[in-house]
């Protein structure tokens, strides 16, 4: 009995280590960003500061990040590609899932290639293509037969965003499909046999039975790819140049600096007004992991995703 209590002890003193190292980060960002700069350079306290200038970092910070403006340009530019992204990744999954089709080898090889290749090798031809657009090249044909260039740019554009998301090919989409892919396919086949039986063709089954059964991947893949457009940099600062979402904010913080601590002649704690605009950055993300923490965490454990 004595050695079950020494060994719950020992549980929870390392449950609380290793609960307090991973939120260690946020702890620390809070109490940094309502701190004042004498609060900082003070060595009375640590984690309770003994002047507080919350409010007017967070000014600073919101003011820092033209938050508004640019929260706004981040639900358009980078929300709504996620959200069409969990649908079209789960066209392309249950394709590859349930049907056999010539060059399915050949695909399955390109969607790894697409995991294991990292975005940033890609973003300059990309770049290329999409300032002069042209599907399929029937334009470039148009403009060799009559000189006419009608190849349209679609940088700074919602398109630059929306088109990859719509043919399953955005922010980290491989990975995604993957999942879906992993988890049709341990579907009972028997529902869509009975639907094919009663008549329902391939997209009917998919609509009627394949997304109702998918409620805890859809929602492990809603949350990986809200969180993953959210943090998005490469695309947004290579093809967004005029247009700033939060994340392109957060990248070039410092060069903002300067022009929002030009109007005021006293110091500022640099520290805590960086510490404020990152837990304004990453507060609705937060807010939302909060809501659907409990149904995401048993989703991950049915869909079997690891590590």
């Amino acid at each position: 009995k004595g050695s079950g209590v020494l060994f719950a002890i020992l549980r929870y003193l390392v449950l609380i280590s290793v609960g307090f190292i991973v939120v260690y980060p946020l702890i620390s960002m809070i109490s940094s960003s309502i701190q004042s700069l004498e609060s900082v350079r003070s060595s009375i306290r640590i984690w309770i500061p003994t002047d507080f200038e919350a409010k007017i970092n967070f000014d600073l910070g919101f003011k820092l990040l033209d938050y508004g403006k640019s929260l706004g340009v981040t639900l358009l530019y980078a929300m709504v590609p996620a959200v069409i992204q969990i649908a079209t990744c789960a066209i392309a999954a249950y394709g590859f899932a349930r049907f056999n089709f010539k060059g399915k080898n050949i695909l399955t090889v390109v969607l790894f290639l697409t995991i294991l290749i990292p975005d940033i090798l890609v973003v300059v031809p990309r770049m290329v293509s999409y300032a002069n657009f042209d599907f399929l090249g029937i334009l470039g044909l148009v403009n060799k037969l009559t000189g006419v260039d009608l190849r349209p740019s679609i940088l700074d554009t919602v398109w630059a965003m929306y088109l990859p998301a719509i043919f399953g090919a955005g922010v980290r989409s491989g990975i995604l499909i993957y999942i879906y892919i992993q988890f049709f396919k341990g579907l009972p086949k028997e529902l869509e046999e009975a639907a094919w039986v009663d008549g329902a063709n391939p997209l009917r089954t998919f609509i009627s039975i394949a997304i109702p059964s998918s409620g805890v991947v859809i929602l492990t893949v809603t949350v990986f790819s809200l969180i993953w457009h959210w943090n998005e940099t490469v695309n947004t600062t290579m093809l967004l140049s005029n247009i700033r979402p939060l994340s392109y904010q957060m990248k070039y913080f410092e060069a903002n600096l300067p022009v929002v601590l030009v109007d005021t002649s006293v110091d500022r704690n640099i520290e805590g007004i960086k510490n404020a605009s990152c837990i304004l950055f990453i507060a609705p993300m937060l807010i939302v992991y909060m809501i659907v923490q409990r149904w995401f965490i048993e989703s991950i454990d049915r869909v079997g995703i690891t590590g």
